[in-house]
This record gives C-alpha cells, sequence and structure tokens, in this order.
C-alpha cells in the first residue's frame, strides 16, 4: 500500500521532499474533487493524505465518502486537529491506540 497527498502545490512540497511519490497538486476545488476520486479508485493507495481545510471545499456527497471510507483511509491535517483520526485507525486497524 502506498500513501498519497492531494492538495495545493505549498502543502504537497513537502511531502514530495519527505519521498512520497505520489504527490498531487490541485489548483481549485474542481480539481481537488476530481482528484479525490481519481484516488478513490486507485487500489494500490491505502493512506490519502488532505489538508483540513481543503475537506470545506468539497461537495457534501464527497465528504461522506471520505468520512466512511476505510481503504483508503483518509487523513485531514493542517490548521485544526482531525477529531474523528482516532475513530478512523480504529476501524482501519480494529485496535484503540489511546487506551
Amino acid at each position: 500500500m502506498e500513501i498519497a497527498v492531494v492538495g495545493k502545490s505549498e502543502f504537497v512540497v513537502g511531502f514530495r521532499l519527505a519521498g512520497i511519490h505520489k504527490t498531487y497538486e490541485v489548483k481549485n476545488d474542481k480539481d481537488l474533487e476530481s482528484k479525490i476520486r481519481e484516488c478513490l479508485t486507485d487500489r494500490n493507495l491505502g493512506i490519502i493524505v488532505l489538508h483540513s481545510d481543503d475537506l470545506k471545499h468539497i461537495s457534501p456527497g464527497l465528504q461522506k465518502v471520505i468520512d466512511e471510507s476505510v481503504e483508503p483511509t483518509f487523513i485531514a491535517i493542517g490548521s485544526k486537529e482531525d477529531a474523528g483520526l482516532r475513530d478512523k485507525i480504529k476501524r482501519a486497524i480494529g485496535v484503540d491506540l489511546w487506551k
């Protein structure tokens, strides 16, 4: 399984420098949704990283798909902490790491 990062260039550049090969730069909200949907169909991806601010710019239907997706698992990082990360990890691996 691979990790992918989707977002604006200033967000993905650090991941690229850290060795993540599947980084996708998007220029607008339409490109963001399109790239997320493309990543959902890639069977080699296990984790997809997004900036938490970008989640505000996608449609409610796609947000629901992201929230319910176990494989690939979506992780939103950035300006605010993702309270659902604990639940996503628990669903993905079946263990609560915080206990």
